[in-house]
């Protein structure tokens, strides 16, 4: 475990069946916390979901999230399944559920029960909806969640609804809404462990459509000024998405100075200089036609000449970056956002370790996902309640 780990000695207990809960406990482990994964016989149905690493079965979505982890076996349908988790989180300082709510009392893991038996935890409900409102029993998956947070109707824009102007809305590739989720999780059960000194355990509901529609606020929002987005107008009115000799990159030039640069850029033509275009507005409107231009411009040029005197020049613009080639980017390799972590029965692989450094440097994952079971003959006994100190 890196030194740099701020959880250390703290131990979260999680009980997933779907991305969100995962990432919040694989989030929580690279800072550092022993995260212990409750599991049904058989194992969450995470271990089973495609696509899988090569022959070996490993689901590549379960080794990610599940990395560092520990496995606990633990039927909550029976009683001694359920004296087994009690005891682990009489031992836990945070634990992470994403049981749908009608299960959670059956199972002894419903807010009350924990709040009884477990006065010092941080209790942190993931859910599609949420725990409490009109949907809190309510199932979903990934593409529900991402349309009922109004983010999928606004897929395809910019470019792609250019070229694909028939294209019915989409949902972007992955568990995007639940990753966000995720990151609520996690974070909210940061704040219930910062605060844990003055209240001690807190139950944290979080719904991963709140999280998802945080996100795409902005488009939200727009409702109060009478302005509706869709897909066919959700677009910068220049700039975005631009097709080069080899390649795409994304340019955004909101501001004058932005715009300047990106006239010095593409060599000061003619019609770039014309002084109508010094208004801003006027540059909005006659949006489509400037990309028009830009777009010819770019159709002949090579992504990284257009990326190395852009940046010089101080127009925003990045290359579109397959995976491949982030895993072999400088400046990516020297943050330590990747490294090799060995997963049974596949070998090393590189992994995302986590999105932030801490301390100044990178965190670190020490071991891939576990097996089933592993870690029944560890049972902790179990020990006091602990007491946190503030700021912790």
């Amino acid at each position: 475990m890196a030194t740099n780990a701020p959880l250390a000695g703290r131990r979260v207990v999680v009980s997933a069946s779907g991305v969100a809960a995962a990432y919040a406990g694989r989030l929580l482990r690279v800072l550092g916390a022993e995260t212990i994964l409750i599991e049904p016989p058989g194992g969450t149905a995470l271990r089973r979901e495609p696509p899988f690493l090569g022959r070996s079965g490993v689901s590549a979505l379960f080794a990610c999230m599940a990395a560092g982890a520990r496995s606990f076996v633990c039927d909550l349908e029976t009683e001694r399944g359920r004296v087994g988790a009690d005891a682990l989180l009489g031992t836990s300082d945070i634990f992470i559920d994403d049981t749908p709510p009608a299960e959670r009392e059956r199972r002894g893991i419903d807010q009350a029960g924990i709040a009884g038996r477990h006065r010092h935890l941080v209790h942190v409900s993931v859910l599609p909806f949420g725990a409490a409102g009109p949907k809190a029993g309510w199932k979903a998956e990934e593409i529900n969640l991402l349309h009922a947070s109004g983010e999928g109707n606004l897929l395809p824009n910019g470019l792609s609804h250019e070229l694909f102007p028939g294209r019915p809305p989409v949902k972007i590739y992955g568990n995007f809404a639940s990753l966000q989720g995720g990151i609520a999780a996690a974070l909210g059960g940061l704040a219930a462990l910062w605060d844990h000194a003055a209240v001690g355990g807190q139950f944290v509901d979080i719904a991963t459509q709140d999280a998802a529609v945080a996100v795409g606020a902005f488009a939200v929002q727009r409702f109060g000024d009478g302005s509706v987005e869709h897909r066919a107008t959700r677009s910068f009115r220049y700039g975005g998405v631009l097709p080069c000799a080899d390649g795409h990159v994304e340019v955004l030039t909101l501001e004058d100075h932005q715009w300047k640069a990106l006239v010095e850029l593409m060599e000061r033509p003619a019609w770039a200089l014309d002084p109508v275009l010094d208004d801003p507005l006027e540059r909005s409107r006659r949006g489509a036609d400037i990309n028009a231009r830009v777009r010819d411009w770019t159709r002949s040029r090579r992504v990284a000449d257009l990326v190395a005197r852009g940046q010089t020049l101080g127009v925003p613009i990045a290359k579109y970056n397959s995976p491949a080639e982030i895993l072999a980017d400088p400046h990516e390799q020297a943050r330590g956002l990747f490294a090799p972590v060995a997963i049974d029965g596949v070998g090393s692989l590189a992994m995302l370790i986590a999105p932030f450094h801490f301390g100044g440097q990178p965190l670190a994952l020490d071991r891939g996902p576990p097996a089933l079971g592993e870690y029944q003959e560890r049972m902790p006994p179990v020990r006091a309640a602990p007491v946190l100190a503030a700021g912790v």
